[in-house]
């Protein structure tokens, strides 16, 4: 890379608005070459996300905010602090978004800046990023900035200029950063050093290279060379979460982030909080408006503590870690576009219907019911307010049913009748078999009380259980319970059957809810549901259960391979 031309009347030793900009620019365009790379530097069972993208992404909307901003260094300041925090991606997005926010802060007081004050703005970033979370760790990026800084204020307290101060960060963060592994096992049982803070560093590579036109090290000749070979761990081998007393990071099963609404005087006990349930815990931000982010078993315990304290969370984003269903979310918010387009031609109709569902096949199914508008969400992938009202927003009727179909998510929906003009009511279905019975009597064209009316009765005839693998070992009164049984759940009631198959639980879970007045069994097969396991409970109910009639469709859900209803 050339070195950049520099106006002639700009001071060589001083740090203004339009070198920090450049900075920030030059930092995006780094990490998003060597993204790849520090992907590959993710070593942990149950990363949260891929390091280097998510430092890309972050970085994307700190550009595309400084882009909108007057050039003075106040609003450049003020861009870059807002931009981090609202654009923060996983772990090492919400890491750096502080390290850019303790860092600008620092500069904001003064239109230029000498290397002394640059050393203290590198001081002030390690000093925000420690302060960001609740459980510092040292062998991470954390430990990377904190060393940078302290060479950066040596340097400057020795007499060296604003590119020396620079260099003298970068050489110890690549310093600290090769010693690493040595402070985390897991890194150097992995053979590879930490990728947040060999992200961290290009931020160092860019200031250099806006200051003193040093080229920005290619991905080739960085953090060790090729490394496509990275040696990884055997994530089969993974035990499935217990109690948190006796966890580690890698055994905590979903991360958890959102915005917080909550007063600066109460964050503390917010922090408290989350630490009681949860670890690699990242708070940042400030005055009312906080970017969260936790490793958690308890996703419930996770939002509820933010509202118990009076916060107001928003844009709650939940990934199962262990079975990557973030991944089918991505997939369906990436293709909002096309579905822009799709809701706008439906027919105009009296009552439309949105329906939270997870899972490729009961999307098209709840379509030939006559679903308008489908928010992805469900068992660990809560959609928000803002998402449902966003799909409430784009049906073609003034009058619309929402189904939650899930507890957890009730209470969000009922809050989008105050939200809009449009009138909304919630039909309390609770699974996804509750939902195909409400759409079963849902009339198009009648209003949304009949249409509420009709659906709450056909829910309250049928009863509804479910088939998943057990998290922790339990007493129940179907027996004991062990971490990776098949539990048979009926609402209501509890655990009712436990096995050492999904068949076995699935069957001993239909035995205890056909009786004989029912008539209509409904099997939604989930994403792990297997055509022998299927037709081993079909046959069980054409044998047990011969009168009633089974109707077997494909939802492909994630995390319950059996879904039942029974009417």
């Amino acid at each position: 890379m050339t070195a950049p031309v520099l106006a002639p009347d700009e001071p060589s030793e001083r740090f203004d608005a339009d070198r920090l900009r450049r900075t920030v620019v030059t930092f995006r365009d780094a990490v998003k070459a060597h993204a790849p790379r520090i992907n590959r530097l993710n070593v942990y069972p149950v990363p949260d996300g891929d390091t280097g993208t998510n430092m890309a992404r972050t970085l994307d909307a700190v550009v595309a905010e400084l882009e909108s901003a007057d050039s003075g260094i106040e609003p450049t300041c003020q861009a870059i602090s807002h931009g981090s925090l609202m654009g923060a991606r996983g772990n090492s997005g919400v890491i750096l978004s502080q390290i850019l926010r303790g860092m600008s802060g620092r500069l904001s007081k003064a239109a230029t800046h000498t290397a002394t004050e640059v050393a203290e703005a590198l001081s002030a970033a390690s000093t925000s990023a420690y302060q960001a979370v609740v459980k510092p760790i040292e062998g991470t990026i954390l430990t990377v900035v904190r060393e940078a800084s302290d060479a950066a204020r040596q340097a400057a307290a020795d007499g060296e200029g604003l590119a020396g101060v620079l260099r003298a960060a970068r050489d110890a963060g690549r310093s600290a950063l090769d010693r690493t592994p040595e402070m985390l096992p897991v890194l150097k049982d992995a053979g590879v050093v930490d990728a947040g803070g060999a992200g961290f560093l290009l931020l160092l590579d860019a200031a250099l290279n806006v200051v003193d036109g040093e080229p920005i090290p290619t991905p080739e000749d960085s953090i060790g060379g090729d490394a496509t070979e990275l040696p990884q761990f055997d994530v089969s081998s993974l035990s499935s979460p217990d109690d948190h007393a006796e966890l580690s990071v890698a055994d905590l099963r979903y991360e958890v982030m959102y915005f917080l609404h909550l007063d600066d005087n109460r964050i503390g006990e917010f922090k408290n909080d989350w630490a009681e349930i949860g670890d690699s815990i990242v708070v940042v931000g400030g005055d009312g408006l906080w970017n969260c982010h936790v490793h958690t078993n308890d996703i419930g315990a996770a939002i509820e503590v933010a509202i118990d304290l009076g916060g107001r969370p928003k844009q709650i984003r939940v990934t199962d870690l262990f079975e990557e269903v973030a991944e089918q979310h991505a997939a369906h918010g990436s293709q909002g576009d096309s579905a822009d387009s799709e809701w706008s031609s439906l027919p105009r109709v009296t009552t439309a219907v949105v329906a939270v569902c997870s899972g490729s096949g009961l999307e098209e199914l709840f379509g030939q019911l006559g679903v308008q508008g489908i928010v992805t969400g469900g068992q660990t992938l809560n959609p928000s307010t803002a998402e449902l009202l966003d799909a409430v927003t784009r049906v073609n009727a003034d009058q619309v049913i929402v189904l939650p179909n899930n507890k957890n998510i009730i209470p969000v929906a009922e809050q989008l009748d105050g939200l809009t003009s449009k009138v909304v009511q919630v039909v309390a279905t609770r699974s996804m078999p509750e939902a195909l019975a409400a759409l079963v009597v849902y009339d198009p064209e009648a209003s949304c009380d009949v249409n509420g009316a009709s659906m709450a009765s056909a829910i309250g005839a049928m009863t509804t259980g479910e088939v998943t693998k057990a998290v922790r070992d339990a007493s129940t009164e179907a027996g004991p319970v062990t971490i990776g049984d098949w539990i048979g759940l009926v609402r209501g009631e509890g655990i009712v059957a436990v096995s050492g198959s999904s068949e076995g639980a699935a069957i001993g879970l239909l035995q205890s809810i056909v009786s004989d007045d029912r008539e209509i069994v409904t099997i939604i097969e989930g994403a792990e549901a297997t055509p022998s396991a299927t037709e081993a409970i079909r046959a069980w109910l054409a044998v047990e259960r011969s009168d009633v009639q089974v109707e077997c469709h494909r939802g492909g859900q994630p995390l319950y391979p059996y879904l039942f209803g029974v009417e």
